[in-house]
């Protein structure tokens, strides 16, 4: 599992997947998303704009990418 700090409090999922490397463009994920591709804590998630918090876990075509707490600037 690769985790992948941010910096703020919460994230949205496409924005998520994007700064994880897990896609090239804001319009990949929302396809992704859109087609039931992206789980969040195991459950498959549909909403591109759902907040990711410290913690959270987002799996995409096996590849796993936990939500990590970094320094707020």
């Amino acid at each position: 599992m690769k985790k992948v700090v941010i910096k703020t409090q919460s994230i949205n999922l496409d924005q998520f997947l994007k700064w994880a490397g897990a896609v090239s463009t804001g319009g990949e994920a929302k396809l992704l998303i859109n087609d039931g591709k992206v789980k969040v804590n195991g459950q498959v998630e549909t909403h591109r704009s759902r907040k990711l918090f410290f913690g959270d876990v987002v799996e995409l075509e096996g590849r796993m990418f936990e939500v990590a707490r970094g320094r707020e600037i």
